[in-house]
């Protein structure tokens, strides 16, 4: 009878840590523009990121740094009221190279996610 009770335990265990309850759920990136790591020939204005949950705009921070350690964002990131998934920044305009962008959002849901990608801009072809 004792090892019935405890098979049953621990399949409810079991049935508990694999299925993702709603409130577990936090922001993921979904997609980005540029594009994670993509290769440009023509320098964007502006960097997008949309994720997968509604952010906390007063907690959405994003910036655009230069191999050489330059901020090259006008420092103006905005989550807006129409589109509650996306961060988005103003960029100076840049030169040749690589380029890292940092994200730090909250979601609604109060879980913080943080992270960073590159892009880099080549010269345009002749």
């Amino acid at each position: 009878m004792k090892s019935a009770w405890q098979g049953a335990a621990a399949l409810g265990l079991l049935i508990a840590l694999l299925d993702p309850a709603p409130g577990w759920a936090h922001a993921v990136l979904v997609r980005s523009t540029p594009a994670i790591r993509a290769v440009l020939r023509r320098a964007p204005d502006r960097v997008a990121l949309w994720f997968s949950e509604r952010l906390e705009p007063a907690f959405a921070r994003m910036s655009v740094w230069s191999a050489d350690g330059t901020q090259v964002d006008i420092e103006d990131a905005q989550v807006t009221l129409d589109e509650p998934k996306k961060l988005s920044v103003s960029l100076r305009p840049l030169s040749p190279g690589t380029y890292t962008v940092r994200y730090r959002v909250l979601s609604v849901d109060g879980h913080v996610v943080e992270g960073a990608f590159t892009f880099t801009l080549r010269t345009p072809s002749r």
